[in-house]
């Protein structure tokens, strides 16, 4: 008799073909859609398969809604460029991005008045308050907005409803992958892949080496109504009294960030990126289901709580929870380089350097998995211990090795080589011609990207 833990044959089933291409990234993530868009942008026809129904995965899906990480405090200057830096930049112009100008990063407390309830602080700094650096608060919804005009403008095949089921290998080459869909089984079929899951999915089916680790889950949370300047007072005018009140809630919340919410442009619609909770296996649905069930037990008993405690929070309301959870770490790629905590901690420079992060180095080896050719990889399943990882996975800097992955695919396909083998000084100086820092030259930046430079002068003019 079977029971539950048995293993099933399933009959064989065959997959329509339904598209081809030169690239197929799989996953529309921050990692993922800079994958697509510097792939098609480098002459490369490019398929983008994503399964929700929108693309910016936990930017957007998950409501992280601060893109940091991307301030290196050693040189004082924004280390990810590129693609993120367009991203934000776009926002802006709608009104739904916010970041702190250029003269006022630093110590400076009244920029830390100013900014500090944003989430644009050097979180890693030991001083109170933390400086205020480049980062950017922004809306959910535009970056969904902006990451289907990118990919529109760009040229890239974009199939939304699309789960990932199957890598198509044959030998030790990648072929293209296959897909579940409303529609039956598909089979897209491309010369490259790259897998931006977040989870490895790809290259795990594939047969690539590979660990796999947990990290705290979130399930992240908006809430509207809040009057944001009276919230703000209290903390100012009465802080112990606020001290005592927010370690109350976030006992409610059971896990938290020291700063359990943050403006957003919305006026009176605040984030919270909690509550978090451990021991969740995020490959697990039964782990995953909890994950949601708990969660929001969590949420909502904070906004009773807030509701008749917290000056400012008196009428506020769920606006919505993260249709994605908040999933940090599963599996992680054993690559051509695995990068090791001292890695990032030492600021390791790699000559094969491709992204830069906060003040650390992507080394291009780290985006090749052994064994299996022609597929590369990209984002928070990069190639890492999970001690590396944990310290190493924020969007900005994915999104930085999304576009040197992607890049990297289009060189190698011109060049008629595989992907290991694609000429990592061509692929830096590449990079660096599209406006991305791959962090292949020592010593600062000589300019302060524009997008700053052009805030400031607006703001003055």
């Amino acid at each position: 008799m079977t029971k539950i833990g048995d293993w099933l044959e399933r009959p064989a089933r065959d997959a329509r073909v339904a598209a081809q291409a030169d690239v197929v990234v799989v996953g529309g993530g921050p990692a993922g859609l800079s994958a697509a868009l510097a792939a098609a942008r480098n002459g490369a026809r490019t398929i983008l398969l994503e399964r929700y129904n929108h693309l910016g995965g936990l930017a957007s899906g998950g409501m992280v809604l601060v893109l940091d990480d991307m301030w290196d405090s050693h040189l004082r200057e924004i280390s990810v460029r590129g693609n993120c830096l367009d991203m934000i930049e776009r926002m802006a112009a709608m009104g739904l991005a916010r970041f702190p100008r250029s003269d006022e990063w630093g110590e400076d407390p009244a920029a830390y008045r100013r900014w500090g309830r944003w989430g644009t602080f050097d979180f890693h700094s030991q001083k109170t308050p933390h400086p205020i650096c480049f980062a950017a608060a922004f809306d959910p919804d535009a970056y969904k907005r902006v990451a289907l005009e990118m990919v529109q403008q760009a040229g890239v095949q974009l199939r939304l409803h699309s789960w990932f089921s199957q890598a198509l290998v044959d030998g030790d080459r990648i072929k293209g992958v296959i897909c579940e869909t409303k529609n039956g089984s598909e089979a897209i079929l491309a010369d490259m892949v790259i897998d931006a899951t977040g989870d490895l999915d790809v290259a795990a089916s594939a047969g690539a080496p590979h660990i796999s680790d947990s990290y705290i889950t979130t399930t992240v949370f908006r809430l509207g109504g809040v009057d944001t300047e009276a919230a703000e007072r209290y903390e100012r005018e009465e802080p112990e009294a606020y001290a005592e009140l927010d370690r109350q809630i976030k006992r409610v919340l059971g896990g938290s960030w020291g700063i359990w919410w943050m403006k957003t442009p919305l006026p009176g619609v605040v984030w919270c990126n909690c509550p978090h909770m451990a021991g969740i296996d995020g490959l697990k649905v039964e782990d995953l289901t909890r994950a949601e069930i708990v969660g929001r037990q969590h949420i909502h008993a904070l906004v009773d709580f807030v509701r008749g405690k917290l000056p400012g929070f008196e009428r506020c309301f769920v606006v919505d929870v993260a249709p994605q959870t908040g999933v940090r770490q599963t599996r992680l790629l054993e690559g051509e380089y695995v990068m090791t905590k001292e890695d990032v901690v030492q600021r390791v420079r790699f000559d094969d350097s491709i992204a830069r992060g906060r003040d650390y180095y992507y080394p291009f080896r780290a985006l090749l998995p052994r064994r299996i050719d022609n597929l590369l990889v990209a984002g928070r399943h990069y190639s890492a211990t999970s001690q590396a990882q944990k310290i190493s996975r924020e969007i900005p800097p994915c999104m930085a090795m999304g576009e040197a992955a992607g890049t990297a695919a289009a060189l190698a396909l011109s060049a008629g080589v595989t992907a290991r083998n694609v000429d990592v000084r061509a692929l830096q100086k590449t990079l660096r011609a599209q406006g991305a820092d791959p962090g292949d030259q020592t010593g600062r930046n000589a300019d302060v990207p524009a997008l700053a430079a052009y805030v400031r002068q607006a703001e003055t003019a």
